[in-house]
């Protein structure tokens, strides 16, 4: 009997056991599959997803697979020369360099060399000895009319403000500048804390919305420019008329990420919505501009001031030059920007299809500047997707005397092209406000990065220079340059841009290429005469 109870007893316990288990599993299948069956009666009945509501639940699979599709493209899939919009064999250059590993490729160029569109450079039967040409080249910036001229690098940081960019992003920046001997553009967001905190030199970017140095009502405000003009660490002024990423395009600073940080930065009521505008309101017309440029010479007690812009309409640059023979006042430098330059965000027709590129940009430029005999006091920056030494030669060859680089620079700090800029969620805390992503960007690391990157390029330029029988940018000409323009036919630089003569925009006749805007460009007007 005792027996019999204990085998009893121990099969209702198995069978309590066992129902127990059942239980357990019946409920956390039904947790799996209640949410699982809610959201496919959601998807039935709402209206805004077609693929949803006909696919319920497996239609959400899309939007997985497009949020994977870039990362699973550019780590699986695309070529080294194929990527957008910088491809991988520049990125892998740009990473090597920041990071002090060998730069050099195995087996030869991946590049096609008889694509329409190569280009490469002349070298020299009379080069010069290996390391004959130190790597810190600079060329000095002031005109006749500037007091402070400043002795630039050949490649520096081009315009990226706080606010767009992270605090440590901005720092890293600045202090690999400051390592390397650089200049830092601030971008039109003003001079933050984290421009000044390393000491590396700047040039203050002055937009449309005069952040840093504008009324609360947004109007130009002196006595604010006056006070960071003259800073020791400004080492020069740039009025930003455009730019190459959305020439013409205004922009929204959002309440919500006008914190009281920036606010106080850029001169601003906290927690408002601001307008950038899309044309500058001190100025309207060329000679008003030199009227400006004047202004804030004066203003930074004689430090070198110039202007930025993205070549649209021909005419109106002819027409800035003819208002600097008109009044006799020069800028000392113009940044022309290309327009496949970069942005955090800019609308895609504007991105693609508004302003001219980068070296049609700066050959336009300096022939203006040299018909009116201008150039010699006018230093040329060019920017716009420069990543290596070559690229610099290009622009030079045309007649630019320095340049700056943005993605360049970005890539140097960690920027692993998520495409995610406009978004505040730039997994490497470059382009992000979030504070929990910023922190993992290591100043201390990064700085290095970006003054290794900086000098590493600026040593190929040197071993450039040195296969082509050079010294310096100034003896660069057009001709330097090839670039293969059919299957069979090449062309040099100077063929494709035919260089002008001196002095020939001065009195007519002109040149024929030329003819059309100075017939419609009015130093009183940024609209042509027709």
């Amino acid at each position: 009997m005792r027996n019999r109870f204990l085998v009893s007893s121990a099969l209702v316990v198995i069978c309590l056991l066992v129902l127990g288990s059942v239980w357990h599993a019946l409920l956390w299948w039904l947790l799996l599959v209640i949410p699982v069956v809610l959201l496919g009666v959601y998807d039935i009945y709402q209206s805004r997803h077609t693929v949803w509501r006909n696919f319920p639940v497996i239609g959400h699979m899309r939007r997985i697979l497009e949020a994977l599709r870039i990362p699973i493209h550019q780590y699986f899939i695309e070529s080294e020369t194929g990527g957008v919009p910088l491809n991988r064999m520049y990125r892998s250059l740009v990473y090597q360099r920041a990071k002090g590993e060998p730069d050099t490729i195995p087996l030869g160029t991946k590049v096609d060399v008889y694509s329409i569109g190569y280009e490469w450079m002349d070298h020299s039967l009379a080069a010069l000895p290996d390391h004959s040409i130190d790597p810190d080249l600079r060329v000095v910036i002031g005109g006749p009319q500037c007091d402070k001229p400043y002795s630039a690098s050949l490649l520096n940081i081009s315009a990226m403000s706080f606010g767009a960019l992270s605090d440590r992003a901005i720092l890293a920046l600045n202090s690999g500048a400051s390592i390397g001997g650089f200049a830092h553009n601030t971008g039109e967001g003003s001079i933050s804390p984290y421009h000044q905190q390393a000491g590396g030199d700047l040039t203050w970017q002055i937009g449309t919305g005069y952040f840093g140095c504008r009324t609360l009502e947004g109007e130009f405000c002196p006595a604010s420019f006056t006070k960071k003009a003259q800073l020791a660490q400004v080492k020069m002024i740039e009025i930003k008329l455009s730019q190459g990423a959305k020439p013409g395009h205004g922009g929204i600073l959002p309440a919500s990420k006008n914190s009281a940080e920036i606010a106080e930065i850029r001169l601003l009521t906290p927690h408002t919505e601001v307008n950038s505008p899309a044309a500058h309101s001190r100025f309207s017309t060329p000679i008003e501009l030199m009227g400006f440029v004047q202004q804030l010479r004066v203003l930074s007690n004689g430090k070198p001031v110039g202007f930025k812009l993205c070549v649209g309409r021909r005419s109106e640059f002819v027409a800035i030059c003819k208002a600097m023979i008109e009044t006799g006042i020069l800028p000392d430098f113009i940044t022309v920007d290309g327009g496949e330059g970069g942005t955090g965000a800019a609308p895609l027709e504007y991105a693609n299809s508004v302003g001219m590129p980068l070296r049609e940009s700066v050959a336009f430029v300096v022939d203006c500047l040299v018909g009116f005999d201008l150039k010699k006091d006018i230093r040329v920056i060019a920017s716009g997707k420069i990543l290596t030494g070559f690229h610099m030669i290009q622009n030079m060859a045309l007649g630019a005397d320095l340049c700056n680089s943005a993605r360049g620079m970005m890539l140097a700090l960690g920027c692993i092209q998520s495409l995610e800029c406009n978004k505040n969620s730039c997994p490497t805390g470059i382009a992000t406000q979030n504070p929990a992503l910023a922190r993992g960007l290591d100043v201390t690391n990064k700085k290095q990065r970006v003054a290794n990157y900086h000098h590493q390029t600026m040593k190929s330029v040197a071993e450039l220079f040195s296969a082509a029988g050079i010294r310096e940018a100034g003896q660069l000409r057009r001709s330097h340059i090839h670039q293969r323009i059919s299957a069979t036919e090449t062309a040099r630089y100077d063929q494709i841009f035919p260089p002008v003569e001196p002095g020939c925009l001065l009195k007519p006749p002109y040149p024929k290429s030329f003819e059309y805007e100075m017939d419609h460009a009015s130093a009183g007007s940024f609209n042509a005469q027709t």
